[in-house]
């Protein structure tokens, strides 16, 4: 088994070198052409000078070192990166917008409901006063 190990490791970086530079855009290869790489690749690939030259000087250098891979080119032409939810200002705006929205629609129902409780409260007040005023109620109103 250890005899096809080499065999299977030079496999395995040909495939590796050759999927790798058909995925990369054609603005990133460096060097040449990316079809020269490709056949580069594949015709030098039993020997790994193919496979090992694309790693070297064919491949785009990664530019950033932490974190996710770049998005695509956007329509603008600027390069965005990946962002976490509670670094991107656009999201944490619309969380604020939400949360403003629902604390208006509670303070807008709770507003109501104590406009309700005060409108009985004073009807009751108003019945209550108008009952004594004619001798029917014998309980003073309640404090406080």
């Amino acid at each position: 088994m250890l005899r096809y190990l080499p065999f299977l490791l030079i496999l395995a970086l040909w495939i590796y070198a050759f999927i790798d530079c058909l995925n990369t855009p054609e603005k990133q290869v460096r060097g040449l052409p990316k079809i020269a790489w490709v056949f580069i690749i594949l015709l030098f690939g039993e020997v790994l000078i193919g496979p090992v030259a694309w790693l070297v000087a064919g491949r785009p250098r990664r530019e950033h070192a932490g974190g996710g891979a770049p998005w695509p080119r956007g329509a603008r032409g600027t390069d965005r990166t990946w962002v976490a939810p509670d670094d991107n200002p656009d999201f944490l705006r619309s969380l604020k917008d939400e949360g403003k929205k629902k604390e208006s629609k509670n303070d807008e129902a709770l507003l109501k409901d104590w406009e309700a409780d005060l409108r009985r409260r004073e009807e009751e007040l108003r019945r209550k006063e108008n009952g004594s005023a004619d001798g029917e109620g014998g309980t003073p109103p309640p404090k406080g």
